[in-house]
Parts: C-alpha cells; structure tokens; sequence
C-alpha cells in the first residue's frame, strides 16, 4: 500500500508583505525544512491583515493539506489579528492564556507589562504552545495549523521547536545543470524526459549572462538515483543540441 504524501501550505499574513515594503523570507527557508521531511509543500498565499481574509484562507487550506504554517500577525500592535482570527476559523474562544503570559513574563519587568505586551499571551482555546527562544512570545498548533512569527529569525526558532514531531517521508532532494541553450530548444527533449520519468519534477529556469542564454535544469525527487539519471539524460540531450555544459 502506497504511503499518503504529506503535503504543507503556507499562509503569510500582512499588508507589509503585499505593499512590497518587507520582502518574505520565510517561504524559502520552510519550503527547505519541509522538503528534507519529505514533505510536500504544496500552495503559499499571502492575505492582508484582515480578518475575513484570514479566516477563508485557513479555512480552505487546513481541509486540503496535512499541514498549515501562518507566518505574522502575532504581535502586540493593532493589526496585529491572526490569534483571533485563527480563533475565529476553528470556532473557539480566544483566551489569556497562563502558560503564555509565564513566559512573557520572563522577558519583561512589570512595569513593562501592558495590555499590549499581555495581548500576546492570548491564544485559542484547546491550542498548543510552541515555544519562542528569542523573544518568548509563543506561537501555537491548532489541530493541523502551526501558527508562528512572522520575523525570519524567531519563527526559525519556532520551527526547530516542532519540526521532530512532523510526519513526512523520505527526503526530496535535487540535482541541477546549466546548458548554454535557449528554453525553447531544450523544451521537446526535457518534456521526453520528464514522460521518462513522471516520479521526477523536472523545471527549467532560463537566464541571460554575459550576452548569452542559459538554462538551469532542476530535477527533484525521493530517488537520488533516478535524479542522476535524469540529469545523465539531459546531459545527453545537451550534446546533440551541441549546447555547452556549464555545470560538471
């Protein structure tokens, strides 16, 4: 019996984000530590910071994938709502939580600890905490929903905390070449190859440098094997182009 796939969504939540005033690094870095779990990730989205938008886009992915990472919206300011909106997606109340408010207690003296601060420490009911080493503001799982920072470093932190706890398969790896060639003279030959081998994802990403053009070949599967294969068969594609190999 063939093992289910894991599959993983992301939901980046912030107008800084869609505005192009705060570039996402968040994706690259999840969309590496899930592929080393043999996870899939499968969709990315990016919501303003709105309560309705947040609410149908969670809604949606968690039915349709093993997994859902939020990133932003946890802070103590304003818009900050994703606690709430969250909240309001799984139809649970949205409470101090005791355990959350210990731990930001750590951090700030009591004279420092307002509502805001204190806003942080309110989490839906029947949540797991995930821990937050940098600046001890909790994240939190929710059924199959891990919501966490959105500030590159502390939800790099987060995920170190639950990542042993996700259940994936075997790793997906990668192979790559650059052929000095244009896309479209490689496309008939890489769509042979990828009818070759349809457990392999196969994409080819052009480029222009230094007056010529090139094309990166990307192979990506559980099968370093079968990667190497493919890329043996590009390479011998590349020679009855007559293209260079850029790349051993």
């Amino acid at each position: 019996m063939t093992q289910a796939i894991a599959t993983a969504a992301i939901l980046i939540i912030g107008n800084e984000i869609l505005s192009g005033r705060t570039r996402d690094a968040n994706v690259a870095f999840l969309g590496a530590e899930l592929a080393a779990r043999g996870i899939t990730l499968a969709e990315v989205r990016i919501v303003r910071d709105d309560s309705d938008a947040i609410v149908a886009a969670l809604n949606e992915l968690r039915r349709h994938f093993t997994y859902v990472f939020t990133s932003g919206g946890i802070g103590p300011t304003h818009d900050d709502i994703t606690s709430a909106a969250v909240a309001s997606a799984f139809g649970v109340a949205l409470k101090r939580n005791p355990e959350a408010e210990a731990c930001l207690r750590t951090r700030y003296a009591a004279n420092e600890m307002n509502a805001a601060r204190l806003k942080m420490a309110d989490i839906p009911q029947g949540a797991t905490l995930i821990d937050n080493p940098v600046s001890q503001a909790p994240g939190f799982r929710l059924d199959n929903v891990f919501v966490l920072a959105g500030v590159p470093r502390i939800l790099q932190a987060m995920f170190d905390g639950i990542k042993g706890g996700l259940a994936g398969g075997p790793p997906q790896h990668s192979r790559s070449i650059t052929l000095a060639a244009r896309e479209g003279d490689l496309a008939e030959g890489l769509a042979a190859i990828q009818t070759a081998h349809p457990e392999t994802e196969i994409g080819s990403y052009p480029s222009f440098t230094e007056g010529r053009s090139l094309v990166t070949v990307v192979a990506r599967g559980t099968d370093p094997a079968m990667l190497d294969n493919v890329l043996a068969e590009t390479r011998a594609l590349a020679v009855r182009l007559r293209a260079a190999v850029l790349d051993p």
